[in-house]
């Protein structure tokens, strides 16, 4: 993570914990365990007839990617190894097993089917959506380094006065905000941060300081859905909805904004009113110091320019004719021409996110370019479904399991077969509203999960003050989750119905 930001120490002590945990002898034979109930059902799948699938016209390399869409499955849900380190396994089995760069005997014979290309599972890594990515967190290390976070966090929050209560918005608001354009990780670390002094100040038997620390976790991960950028299940579903193989919807940056913030600004007053009605604050006062001051010089003057041409770029897509992934290569072009960032700083942009969504994309590629989504639209009358079943069923499978796993992971997972159910459905989901409900739904249910301390870093960064409780997060996770899928739902619903997307 950036070790620029504000709070970082909070970020290396939780990664230190998780890797304490994940090396404990105990956890490595549980771990073995899990890797042989993978590696068993991968190969069962991988050498079974194919009659078992009971799929016409299945192919080889269509069947390889059934077990390995298995094996991604079992990966990241078991948590037997990290989550991008499974994502690079499925692009190496996808270039080794399915490829037309693949080992020679394995794509030769008998209904092997055509081989996918090479480079396109390669090129899952370049892809224009990662690249919105790598903008986004270009912009996060530059505004850092610069001194400019600590600043706009100090302007934003002075405007909240001392009152207890009134603080306790204002953390949540700056934080849902930041959280819109900075990783939400590096978000709760610096905010976390800068409550620490204010911690101190309230007393130990008033329940002020939980609410405190649990408004970061909750007002970063409701804010990660104002923007594209904002978490990676945002990012995943723009692609399938924008795929021009696919559903080729067009949605750009700013139409998402439109949509989203509201819902977003609604949520947080809607937080902040739960949490200080559940964990009232028993001293009516605080006094807030928040330390680091904003670098003077050009590289400073640099990142605010290029910071708000970005934004303004991002928000007017529609009319510049310029897309939100060639936006967001802007600011990795000027920083690294003007020397406001170096390639030490570049070390800091979270690659492991960025390898977990390629191979998310790299197994949809095979799912498409294999012919294996068409032969199970076929074979599988998705047509038939009742839209509100499977509105109902992909919203709770994604809230269940963003709870325990990656929600990066669980959007990677499922959007590829939604994608494709979306489209066998074809005009019977305008009774929910469309696609997009389905889809954007998915996102915001992945973001909707918060009850526990593994949920997300945020929540596991709340968590490490020792604040909080496992039941104070369960409390407010749940009653927040269901609000947000609820209200998140109904506004897809409304604006599909309504014809603005």
């Amino acid at each position: 993570m950036f070790k620029s930001f504000h709070g970082f120490h909070l970020v290396e002590a939780y990664h230190q914990a998780h890797h304490d945990h994940k090396y404990h002898p105990n956890t490595i034979e549980k771990k073995f365990a899990k890797a042989l109930i993978v590696t068993i059902v991968t190969l069962f799948l991988w050498n079974v007839p194919a009659s078992f699938y009971g799929i016409d016209g299945l192919t080889v390399i269509q069947q390889r990617i059934i077990a390995i869409f298995a094996f991604a499955t079992l990966m990241w849900v078991m948590e037997v190894v990290s989550s991008w380190a499974t994502s690079l396994g499925i692009i190496v089995l996808m270039l080794l097993c399915t490829s037309d760069s693949g080992i020679k005997f394995m794509m030769t014979g008998d209904n092997v089917g055509t081989p996918l290309s090479h480079k396109s599972i390669m090129a899952s890594f370049a892809d224009p959506v990662i690249m919105l990515f790598i903008g986004g967190f270009v912009l996060a290390i530059a505004a850092a380094k610069t001194g400019l976070d600590a600043y706009l966090a100090k302007a934003l929050l002075k405007p909240f006065g001392r009152k207890s209560e009134n603080v306790l918005l204002g953390f949540i608001l700056v934080t849902g905000l930041f959280s819109m354009f900075v990783s939400n990780t590096a978000t709760a670390a610096m905010m976390l941060a800068f409550l620490t002094p204010v911690f101190k100040q309230l007393p130990p038997e008033g329940k002020g300081r939980i609410a405190l620390a649990l408004s970061i976790p909750v007002a970063a991960n409701l804010g990660g859905m104002g923007t594209p950028i904002g978490t990676p299940p945002n990012n995943i579903a723009l692609k399938y909805l924008n795929d021009p193989d696919g559903l080729n919807l067009g949605l750009g940056f700013g139409e998402w904004m439109l949509i989203m913030v509201p819902l977003v600004a609604v949520l947080l007053f809607i937080s902040w009113g739960l949490l200080k009605t559940i964990f009232p604050f028993s001293q009516k006062t605080v006094d807030l110091e928040i330390e680091g001051e904003m670098k003077k010089g050009k590289n400073t003057t640099i990142v605010i320019i290029t910071f708000i041409i970005t934004v303004l770029l991002w928000l007017t897509d529609s009319i510049t004719g310029i897309n939100s992934n060639t936006v967001a290569l802007i600011p990795v072009g000027v920083f690294a021409m003007t020397g406001v960032l170096t390639k030490y700083d570049l070390e800091e942009i979270n690659w492991s996110v960025l390898w977990m969504v390629a191979g998310g994309f790299a197994l949809g590629y095979g799912l498409n370019a294999s012919g294996l989504a068409e032969n199970a639209v076929k074979t599988i009358p998705f047509g038939d479904f009742s839209p509100f079943l499977i509105l109902v069923i992909s919203g709770v499978i994604c809230y269940i399991l963003s709870n325990f796993i990656s929600n990066s992971a669980t959007a990677a997972l499922l959007m590829p077969i939604l994608a494709v159910v979306c489209s066998a459905m074809g005009d019977k989901l305008a009774a929910i509203g469309g696609t997009p409900t389905i889809l954007i739904g998915v996102a915001i249910a992945a973001s909707s999960a918060m009850i526990l301390p593994v949920s997300t870093p945020p929540n596991a960064l709340a968590f490490s003050t020792n604040l909080v409780q496992q039941k104070d997060m369960v409390k407010i996770g749940v009653i927040v989750g269901i609000i947000s899928m609820v209200l998140g739902y109904g506004l897809m619903y409304f604006v599909g119905k309504s014809g603005l997307l």
